[in-house]
């Protein structure tokens, strides 16, 4: 059995969810998201893009997944569950016809019972077999936050998974580093960080990357069709490294060619941000603390129109389609305390459309007892690559 935590680390978070069920005054929850069942169980697939479910109830009964056939051996192998259902594809099959069976076996009719609707593994149409089977058979609640907020603080079994992907992550970057050049193809640059985060143990990431010259470096999100970069240019690359599904992301904007003096002064700025945002990063403060240091920075240097509305998000362990493990996201006004064993990625991202310019840097840290912790070893620069 691929269990990548001892038992007693997965018992220890099952528990944990069941005390959160009887908080809330819930009999039971229906697990759609993947991170979900990896958390509590585990259970390790890209089969969640179909109809698929954990139940796990308030009492100490099993969890009860179903699933399709194909992840029959899938959940056996790589995950604590031994109660494994199956349902089966064919002309106008139902699912929630044996979720259904599954709570009344359960005991469950008449319950209040909470439904993760958070979740990618849960789309309109699934919801709407669940919702209509289940009207008038019990009360469904949104329990999306349940799972969720336990993953927040990571154990140090987590952390260490983290840490190897922050030194994968580094790898990846000076990978990249190394082969942008004027002429360079952006999809090389992007196969050259590719291979350290493979070859060292880790996982294809779960987006991304987001990694662009020229106009592009101007883009937030990923976007197809790669380019060579010009003999003076710009590149930007955001991306996550994946270690056992847990992430850790870095965030660079280079110059290609020759230095632009508008840009060195956009990097400086931006550093300075950075670091006022891990500064602002301490537990017991609220996360909103670190936007406001992000915007503080960026508005005195009379960037203000050039930033984002928000500077991070939380990280975990992820599966497609994103990185972000949201909520919650970094913005002004989140009232959230940051804790020790949070796993953050601050980003300072200025976009001078204008000038069709862009920077950008962001690294992932850990909250400590007394602050926090970058993971990443490189320390940001102002690069040419010529």
């Amino acid at each position: 059995m691929a269990l990548h935590f001892e038992r007693s680390e997965f018992e220890s978070r099952v528990a944990a969810a069941r005390a959160a069920l009887r908080r809330a005054d819930l009999a039971a929850v229906l697990l759609f998201a993947q991170e979900s069942h990896f958390y509590l169980t585990g259970f390790d697939t890209s089969g969640f893009v179909f109809f698929q479910c954990a139940v796990l109830t308030a009492d100490e009964g099993p969890i009860t997944l179903l699933t399709r056939r194909p992840d029959l051996e899938q959940a056996k192998r790589t995950s604590t569950i031994t109660d494994i259902r199956l349902w089966y594809d064919a002309e106008g099959a139902d699912p929630s016809r044996e979720l259904q069976a599954i709570l009344e076996e359960k005991g469950l009719k008449g319950a209040r019972i909470g439904i993760e609707l958070r979740s990618f593994g849960l789309t309109a149409d699934k919801y709407e077999l669940v919702r209509r089977r289940l009207d008038g058979w019990c009360t469904l609640v949104d329990a999306s936050a349940v799972v969720r907020e336990l993953r927040l603080v990571k154990s140090p079994a987590e952390i260490a998974h983290v840490r190897r992907a922050a030194d994968l992550a580094d790898q990846s970057l000076e990978a990249m580093l190394a082969a942008a050049r004027p002429g360079a193809f952006e999809g090389e640059i992007a196969a050259a960080g590719s291979v350290p985060i493979l070859a060292g143990g880790g996982d294809p990431p779960p987006s991304g990357p987001v990694l662009g010259s020229g106009d592009r470096a101007l883009l937030i999100r990923s976007a197809t069709g790669f380019r060579h970069l010009d003999p003076v240019d710009q590149l930007t690359m955001e991306f996550a490294a994946s270690y056992r599904h847990y992430c850790a992301c870095l965030m660079r904007t280079i110059a290609i060619g020759k230095p632009n003096e508008r840009q060195r002064r956009m990097f400086d700025v931006t550093r300075d941000a950075l670091q006022a945002m891990t500064e602002a990063a301490r537990p017991g403060r609220p996360i909103g603390e670190i936007d406001e240091a992000h915007r503080r920075v960026y508005d005195a240097a009379g960037f203000g129109a050039s930033r984002m509305s928000a500077c991070g998000y939380s990280l975990g362990a992820l599966y497609r389609p994103t990185w972000m493990d949201v909520p919650p996201m970094l913005y002004a006004g989140n009232p959230l305390p940051a804790a020790p064993g949070m796993v953050l990625f601050l980003h300072a991202i200025l976009i001078d459309a204008p000038n069709n310019l862009a920077m950008s840097l962001g690294h992932t840290i850990a909250i400590t007892a007394t602050g926090a912790e970058v993971l990443s070893r490189l320390t940001p620069e102002y690069i040419v690559r010529s």
